[in-house]
């Protein structure tokens, strides 16, 4: 290992791997000090030094120029220095080859170590450089391995390893190796010796960027995304505003006879996509978000973020959705607790209280 062919290897690693060959070296020089004190037994002064020109690796005990020794490993009295060097003086600093027996074993033991290291930690300062600036971003992946229900896919040019969890998971979608999917970045995580990229396919950025990435408008930033609900695998709401009057949102994003949602909606296996007109006034928001129920009405609380939406008899199933599903995503919405009447019931309530209101007066 200490020969030509070594510093050769450390040269090929700086050009494949961008490792400099002085941070190698620097790095295996102080290993070897160690690996040598522990090897050895030695706590003084040691210093090995790396000479790739002449393909060299030498160790050297370094010690202090003293009057009166009191720690022989670490000092030299002047008379044996001066046999050494004969300018010595006290406070020099006076080093010495030693030839440590099977320090060759030692020197390629510890260098592959080093190396093995280095390529760990360098591959992690890599992954977290090249995708700390592409959270919240989408990227195209391939599954690799599927362990349990965790599943592993390679992403980016670097063919770098991203954790796909289970709760980052669509219900009811299959994965298979090999499989090219699309994936939203929510983090990169520097877990100590290895970098992790989570991806997710629940997020409700994964809508949010796919829009982007289909509708023009969105990414020129006439047209702006205001909120995201989303029950992956079933069904999202996304609530979108025109900063121009002349262009319609709602058209932008379904695109010509629904090219643009359509290729959303197939991305996301058939998840259904309700789009929202966005509004200042929080009543009109709300009706527009039980889409695609018709309202009534909607009344709210004063002072508090509830609302009451009327709905016809024959819609309140629609409005409510199945399991509550679409007056749940409508609230989550728009930030407010709603609670849907069929106009039967709301006219039942409105006359109890009425006849209760004259029972009161007559009393």
């Amino acid at each position: 290992m200490v020969n030509k062919d070594f510093f050769l290897a450390l040269e090929d690693l700086e050009a494949e791997k961008g490792i400099s060959r002085e941070v190698f070296i620097e790095t295996l020089e102080n290993a070897l000090v160690i690996a040598y004190k522990r090897n050895s037994g030695v706590s003084g002064g040691v210093e090995v030094r790396l000479n790739p020109d002449k393909a060299k690796i030498q160790i050297f005990s370094v010690r202090n120029v003293v009057e009166v020794v009191e720690d022989k490993e670490r000092e030299i009295s002047l008379e044996d220095a001066r046999l050494i060097k004969k300018t010595c003086k006290p406070g020099d600093v006076i080093s010495e080859e030693i030839f440590p027996k099977d320090f060759g074993r030692i020197a390629a033991q510890t260098a592959k170590q080093v190396i093995m290291q280095k390529l760990r930690e360098t591959e992690r300062d890599n992954t977290i450089t090249e995708f700390s600036g592409k959270e919240n971003q989408i990227m195209n992946c391939i599954v690799r391995r599927i362990e349990d229900k965790t599943v592993f896919v390679e992403i980016g040019k670097g063919e770098i390893e991203g954790v796909l969890l289970p709760n980052d998971q669509v219900p009811g979608e299959k994965y298979e190796l090999n499989q090219k999917v699309k994936v939203f970045v929510k983090r990169v995580r520097n877990s100590g010796r290895t970098a992790q990229i989570q991806v997710s396919r629940t997020a409700a950025g994964l809508v949010s960027r796919l829009f982007e990435n289909e509708v023009p408008e969105i990414r020129q930033g006439i047209v702006e995304i205001k909120a995201i609900s989303r029950e992956a695998g079933a069904r999202t709401k996304i609530a979108i505003h025109s900063i121009d009057p002349n262009v319609d949102a709602v058209g932008a994003c379904v695109g010509n006879k629904g090219a643009r949602v359509n290729a959303i909606v197939q991305e996301l296996n058939g998840e259904k996509i309700d789009i929202v007109l966005w509004s200042e006034d929080p009543l009109e928001y709300i009706a527009k978000a039980l889409s695609p129920a018709k309202v009534i009405r909607v009344s709210a609380i004063e002072g508090e973020k509830v609302a009451t939406v009327v709905v016809p008899d024959d819609k309140l199933s629609l409005a409510i959705g199945r399991d509550g599903q679409n007056a749940r995503l409508a609230a989550r919405l728009t930030g407010w607790k709603i609670d849907v009447k069929s106009e039967s019931k709301a006219q039942a309530e409105l006359e109890a209280d009425i006849a209760s209101a004259r029972e009161g007066l007559e009393d």
